[in-house]
């Protein structure tokens, strides 16, 4: 007898968290990075953000991100980069060294050995407890805000309740989708409607959530949302129309694909959920 679908995604899910060799890797970096930006840049603050501290990462795929708070802003959110790149590339003749917005990514190696530096400067919105950041938008010179620590803050919750662990879960596994598929859509988006999702379940099942989420994303067009923390402001899930498109295609085909996993699934026939799971994640997924 073979495998059964949430055994599938128990092996699925091992296969998706990064060894603790590659985080060990990656953070080693750490001391270095921070070092790199405070000879050269007024830093007041630099912690890790995204993924890696969310533990919602991606074996392969997901990098350390990290925001570096800067004393004072310039006009140009490019000029803000370049700060950030030469002051890594002066630290790192050796390594890769490139602008993506919205952050400078340092490429040590595979996986957790790439570290992406945002420059970020703390503004007056947000109430008193909340920091809120401008970092760089998505096209030269502009800005958009963000709060991550209030973001991590809401995940957290999400996830602590009321199936403990599964927000953080449902986010992996859906970014395995994008990663695996190749589908232009933005991990922190996805990783918020996952959270959010979670706080509309009573019950959590990985064949059932991971539907239910791609159906959501689909119905709504991958529409803006509003940040759940109410720190920021809209989080955007495509950075173009022309990859918005791709987008919303792949996603079509995905629903679909994760809604026959889910029929087999209640029909009792494993096999056919396996073959349109392995089909959903680009074929990666367990064999039965």
């Amino acid at each position: 007898m073979g495998r059964s679908v949430p055994d599938g995604f128990d092996v699925f899910v091992g296969w998706l968290i990064p060894t603790e060799a590659q985080r060990t890797a990656g953070v080693s970096h750490r001391a270095t990075v921070k070092g790199a930006l405070e000879a050269r840049l007024s830093v007041r603050n630099f912690f890790e953000t995204g993924s890696f501290t969310h533990g919602t990462g991606v074996r392969g795929y997901s990098d350390i991100d990290a925001l570096v708070s800067l004393a004072e802003k310039p006009a140009s959110s490019y000029t803000a980069l370049e700060w950030v790149k030469t002051a890594l590339v002066a630290r790192f003749p050796a390594t890769s060294v490139k602008i993506r917005r919205p952050a400078v990514v340092v490429e040590f190696g595979g996986g957790y050995e790439t570290w992406e530096v945002i420059p970020g400067f703390l503004t007056a919105r947000g109430t008193s407890s909340q920091y809120v950041y401008d970092i760089p938008g998505a096209s030269s010179g502009t800005w958009i805000d963000t709060a991550p620590k209030e973001h991590l803050a809401y995940v957290n919750e999400c996830n602590a309740k009321p199936n403990k662990g599964n927000a953080k879960r449902l986010a992996r596994l859906i970014k395995a989708w994008k990663y695996y598929c190749n589908v232009p859509i933005s991990s922190f988006y996805l990783e918020m409607r996952a959270a959010q999702h979670m706080t509309t379940q009573t019950s959590y099942i990985d064949v059932w959530d991971v539907c239910l989420l791609l159906e959501k994303l689909n119905a709504h067009q991958l529409a803006g949302m509003n940040d759940p923390t109410g720190a920021s402001g809209r989080i955007n899930a495509c950075s173009s129309d022309s990859t918005r498109a791709d987008a919303l295609s792949k996603l079509a085909t995905g629903a679909t694909r994760a809604r026959k996993a889910l029929d087999a699934y209640k029909a009792d026939d494993p096999d056919t959920a396996f073959r349109y799971l392995d089909l959903l994640f680009g074929g990666r997924f367990p064999a039965r």
